[in-house]
This record gives C-alpha cells, sequence and structure tokens, in this order.
C-alpha cells in the first residue's frame, strides 16, 4: 500500500490523505463511558468539543452513543440516535467538510447518522452485529473500520485467551475485509483496527502494539485505538493516561499506521508532528548522503 496516494473518500467531502498517521478524535455522547462518560451530552457542550478537537488537528470525528467499555450493556437503536443525530447535524451544518464518523454496530443508526451528515461508519463488530453494515456501507460509498473484538463488551475481559493472538487477530481481520469487498464495499474504504483492550489481556495489547508494523503492511489502512486504557496504567484513572497514549501514537506513527483514535487531540498531535519531523529529518539526511 502506497500511503503517498492512499485516501478515503465519501460524498460530498473532499479526499481525506492517509499519507501521514491522522488523528480521529473521540466523542462519546453517553453517560457510562470509560473516560469521559457524561461529559458531552449537551448538543452545545459536544459540538464545541467537536470543534476543538478539529481545531486541534483531528482529522476524523468518531461520534458515538452507546459505551463498549468493558461489562457495558447494550443501548437500542433509538437511544443511540437521540444521542448522537443532533449533535452530527449542528457539527454538518457548521462544519459541512467535516469528517464525522458513527461509532455503532447498528445498521439503523449509521443510516440515520449518515443522512445527518457523518460519512464513515466505526463498527466495532466489524459487520457481525448487523449484516446490513456492509451493504449500507456499499450503497453509501463510505469508508468503514472492521474491528477485531473477541467476546462482546459485556463479557470481553473475563478472562481472554489466545493461542496467536497476532495471527488470531490477523486472520480475522483479513477475512472480515474479504467479507466486506464481497458485499461491495471499495478496498480502498475499509480500514482495519486489531481492537486494543477488546477481549485482550495487557500481554495480548502490548504483543499487537510490538506487531503493529507487520499489521499495517496487510494491505488497508490501520487505526489504533489504545486512548487511556486500562493496560497503560492500571493504578491511574484514565484521564492521567496521557503519557501512555502518547507512546502508542508515537508507535503507530513509526509503524505505518493510518489514523489513532485518541481523546487528548492537543498533545497527540503534538508528539505526531514531532515524529514527522523526525522522519523529514531522516530522508533529508539520506538525500544528502547520496540515498
Amino acid at each position: 500500500m502506497d500511503r503517498a496516494t492512499t485516501s478515503l473518500t465519501a460524498p460530498d467531502r473532499q479526499p481525506l490523505m492517509l499519507d501521514r498517521t491522522r488523528i480521529m478524535g473521540i466523542l462519546n455522547l453517553t453517560p457510562d463511558s470509560f473516560s469521559d462518560g457524561g461529559s458531552y451530552r449537551d448538543v452545545d457542550a459536544a459540538v464545541a468539543q467537536a470543534k476543538a478537537m478539529l481545531d486541534q488537528g483531528a482529522t476524523i470525528i468518531d461520534v458515538g452513543g452507546e459505551s463498549t467499555r468493558p461489562g457495558a450493556q447494550p443501548v437500542g437503536a433509538q437511544e443511540q440516535m437521540a444521542r448522537v443525530l443532533p449533535v452530527i447535524e449542528r457539527l454538518h451544518t457548521a462544519l459541512p467538510q467535516a469528517w464525522i464518523s458513527i461509532d455503532t454496530t447498528r445498521g439503523a443508526v449509521a443510516a440515520a447518522a449518515l443522512d445527518a451528515g457523518a460519512c464513515m461508519i466505526n463498527d466495532i463488530s466489524a459487520g457481525r452485529h448487523d449484516q446490513a453494515m456492509f451493504e449500507l456501507a456499499t450503497q453509501r460509498r463510505v469508508p468503514i473500520v472492521l474491528m477485531h473484538m473477541q467476546g462482546e463488551p459485556g463479557t470481553m475481559q473475563h478472562d481472554p485467551k489466545y493461542d496467536d493472538v497476532v495471527a488470531e487477530v490477523e486472520s480475522f481481520l483479513l477475512e472480515r475485509a474479504g467479507a466486506a469487498e464481497q458485499a461491495g464495499v471499495g478496498r480502498a474504504n475499509i480500514l482495519l483496527d486489531p481492537g486494543i483492550g477488546f477481549g485482550k489481556s495487557t500481554e495480548h495489547n502490548l504483543t499487537l502494539l510490538a506487531a503493529l508494523p507487520w499489521l499495517s503492511a496487510l494491505g488497508y489502512p490501520l487505526l489504533l485505538g489504545a486512548s487511556r486504557k486500562r493496560f497503560l496504567a492500571p493504578d491511574l484513572p484514565p484521564r492521567e493516561r496521557l503519557g501512555g497514549t502518547i507512546a502508542t501514537t508515537v508507535l503507530a506513527a513509526l509503524a505505518g499506521v493510518a489514523l489513532v483514535r485518541v481523546h487528548d487531540v492537543a498533545a497527540n498531535q503534538q508528539a505526531l508532528e514531532q515524529v514527522r519531523g523526525w522522519q523529514m529529518a531522516e530522508c533529508g539526511g539520506q538525500m544528502a548522503d547520496g540515498g
């Protein structure tokens, strides 16, 4: 995959170039998310936060109305739509070119969000929860993120086990990508997510982080979502795990990951700019030496 020419496309949006690692800002419109539950349930506060993340360097805003933290219970489609649609509509009206992703496993929610102004789907079930999701992505010609998860949010952290976590995650993601392509989703609009923290122990998470260069070379853009997760600093509250989050962002950028999904956009954008500077300096040095 040639990152210099790789881009995501969606109707009524400028193509989103993935020539370097970009940021997906997290906007949880839920009362019970593990890190920021209840912070942005007011529409004005949510839209202000989305605009702030875009100003700080986010390229995509990922809007979700259902918590997927360990132990979370499912939220119905109507409740999800009540939470996310007013925010998506307002944000799209104010910034019609902004890339907005809907974080849901339900096709009805995704369809309504796309109607309201979203242009991308982030499905942690990788199309398994709702068979209509691939058809929707095909018909609307929008990108879709397919994530690996062992089990489901309510039980996924109950002693997860793998014989070979990297091989099993890779096999799953390639199978789901193949299913999406067979359903008509364009290959260039399929992104893969190894699902850090979704049915994985700390050891599994660290092993997958070490394998990011391999996973990034599977032929699809890769998304990494490790922001504020427990394995980064289990003795600290989520908002104090920024250092660990930034470390994973740097690892992701060096490994060729296309998107990092984070809460703290400004600090992670600063880290990405430093990595970009190092890479440019290295390239310049090699050219000066005749490389």
